[in-house]
């Protein structure tokens, strides 16, 4: 290591064994997190509209673009909800996955209904126990 190297390395451990040492610092609970399953790619199998399949066509990609902004602009829905699949095919809408209550599955269904007709949706949305 050459001489600047070491000064700055002598120089960053010192500001760090001094930020450590102040009272003000808070300590940091060694309580292991509790981990939730993310991932729910088995629910998936046996359905016939994945992500998979969203239509790469500019008129699909428009209503699906429109339907998220719509549900995204709501603050007061959950991240879950947020969240939601929408799979778009040939005008067809799609709404997949979990909500937090029955009111948010129908709230994210109203939605998707204000840029499509409601004879073009499935709603696929489980609401989270």
């Amino acid at each position: 290591m050459s001489l600047p190297k070491v000064r700055f390395v002598a120089s960053a451990a010192l500001a760090l064994l001094c930020f450590a040492g102040s009272s003000k610092v808070s300590r940091v609970s060694a309580q292991p997190l509790s981990v939730q399953a993310t991932d729910n790619s088995a629910q998936n199998k046996g359905h016939i509209e994945t992500a998979d399949n969203q239509s790469n066509a500019k008129a699909d990609r428009e209503t699906t673009a429109k339907i998220r902004k719509a549900i995204v602009s709501e603050k007061d829905l959950s991240t879950y909800a947020h969240n939601v699949k929408i799979i778009t095919v040939n005008g067809q809408v799609t709404l997949k996955g979990p909500v937090q209550t029955n009111d948010e599955k129908q709230r994210v269904a109203t939605l998707a209904a204000n840029v499509v007709s409601p004879d073009k949706i499935v709603n696929d949305l489980t609401v989270k126990q």
